[in-house]
């Protein structure tokens, strides 16, 4: 072993034990970290609009702030991007976190020097929780792997701009700087596929032993390198032993992405955002990933079907019940307050308090009513999977058809197959019947007569892939959304 991985596990053991310490009092740190963050914005142009000296306990936190998803926020943001200070958090940000929205155009999200904490902090504290869990630590002294965005930087009113995982890159740890791949001039790369061949040429003579990124996006390295080689992953890196993951549910990609691998090997998942990072999964055999709630987060939790209404129910954490879809609303210390981050999640333990990502609040099909989620597609997709084993899926989102040429309308699931099932009629019946016992809604659409069961419309090879390039998202953190409530993307990719 080397001096990387023997070090780390003092360090995995103290982690843990001040973790363990806040996760004793969830509620009351949560409590903390609401007082803190008014007590430290109070005389902020936003505290100041909005009374935080007259904030006392959290009934006076919901009355006196709204809910804002970034359009809403953008007024007080344009002041901070024109480089007024003291408007949201004190100060100026340290970075602004550039991301594309989809209704807002380029967002601009504060991080301060307070809340970068919390993305690096989380980020190193993942992986330690699994050393101190596992006993695995040799995976630090070889190589590693982040597919990230490029680190390259322009400026807003002198403060530096970039993508979420481009900044993270200048706050990697020294002592893992070595052992780090790819090379910053690969990571400047633009283009992702030139992008892609130079990354592997760097690593695919490399000792890799961790490679993260966004499932998708690692399935296309991992697609190229044995296009190079006809070899397996684990024959290419024999010591390939842990792969971490965020932004997407796993379960799609799970069974070509391991198949590709040609073994099992152990997985972190990841749960952060421009805006936070928020939870990581803190055990192999526990279901979710464990919420951070001692990072400069204050919390709020708002029942999914109450979300669009005028007041909708706010909730603190010690008030979450277990299975239920929240929309999860940050108030942070960059200062992002009572802001929609647009995900939803259900809570899977409540001691300690540890959340799946159920989906994202605008992603939905409810034409007709039935506002089917994304937790369900996916669950449906998994369930037809299990029982042909066989099957190997490259990508699949879903839209309704409300307006068929003939017959009555329907939900459309465009898949790309990797390897397709051998009856198409039994894997469309058991999407189908899965989906009716999930969602009462569109099981009352399909018995009344209303939908017809889904069709499936297989899609040609790295139709996906031609897709996100045809709308210049090709690569690092851009996924394709899993469903949508209109045809746009579905009639684009028939049409690529």
């Amino acid at each position: 072993m080397g001096v990387r991985s023997i070090l780390s596990k003092p360090i995995a053991a103290y982690v843990v034990a001040q973790q363990r310490k806040w996760m004793a009092r969830s509620a009351e740190v949560q409590a903390e970290w609401r007082q803190k963050l008014v007590g430290q914005a109070a005389q902020t142009v936003f505290g100041r609009d909005h009374h935080f000296s007259d904030i006392h306990s959290y009934d006076d936190f919901k009355q006196a702030i709204p809910i804002r998803d970034y359009e809403d926020l953008k007024p007080y943001v344009n002041r901070v991007v024109e480089g007024e200070e003291n408007i949201l958090w004190a100060g100026k940000p340290l970075y602004f976190a550039k991301t594309s929205g989809t209704t807002s155009g380029t967002k601009y999200i504060p991080i301060s020097k307070d809340s970068i904490h919390n993305h690096i902090n989380s980020a190193r504290n993942a992986l330690l929780n699994y050393i101190n869990e596992t006993g695995k630590s040799q995976f630090l002294d070889h190589k590693l792997i982040f597919l990230s965005g490029s680190p390259e930087m322009t400026e807003k009113a002198g403060i530096k701009t970039g993508r979420l995982s481009g900044i993270s890159t200048h706050h990697v740890p020294a002592y893992l700087q070595a052992n780090r791949l790819p090379s910053y001039e690969t990571n400047c790369i633009e283009d992702w596929e030139t992008k892609l061949e130079k990354i592997i040429d760097e690593t695919i003579n490399q000792p890799m032993s961790l490679i993260s990124g966004i499932p998708p996006w690692v399935q296309m390295y991992f697609d190229r390198i044995q296009a190079r080689t006809g070899k397996k992953i684990k024959d290419v890196f024999p010591t390939f032993d842990l792969f971490v993951y965020g932004g997407v549910n796993f379960e799609p990609y799970r069974a070509k992405l391991f198949e590709s691998i040609g073994k099992k090997i152990d997985s972190v998942e990841l749960f952060p955002a421009s805006e936070g990072f928020f939870a990581y999964q803190d055990q192999q055999n526990n279901e979710g990933m464990l919420l951070l709630l001692d990072t400069g987060i204050f919390y709020e939790f708002i029942p999914a079907e109450e979300f669009f209404n005028e007041n909708p129910t706010r909730l603190s954490i010690e008030q979450v019940e277990m299975g239920k879809n929240y929309a999860l609303i940050i108030n942070n210390n960059a200062g992002l307050w009572g802001y929609s981050i647009g995900d939803t999640v259900k809570f899977v333990s409540l001691d300690p308090y540890r959340v799946i990502v159920s989906g994202r609040i605008k992603h939905y099909i409810s034409a007709f009513g039935e506002h089917v989620i994304g937790e369900e597609v996916e669950k449906a997709m998994k369930y037809a999977c299990e029982r042909q084993p066989e099957v190997e899926i490259v990508e699949f989102t879903v839209a309704p058809m409300v307006t068929p040429n003939e017959g009555l309308p329907y939900h459309e699931w465009l898949i790309e197959f990797a390897v397709p099932p051998k009856n198409m009629e039994q894997f469309n019946n058991d999407l189908d019947q899965k989906m009716t016992q999930l969602n009462v809604y569109y099981d009352d659409l399909i018995t009344g007569s209303i939908l017809r069961k889904l069709v499936i419309t297989p899609l040609q090879k790295n139709a996906f892939i031609d897709y996100m390039r045809s709308q210049g998202k090709l690569g690092g953190q851009n996924k394709v959304p899993r469903l949508s409530n209109d045809r746009k993307i579905a009639d684009a990719l028939q049409k690529v």
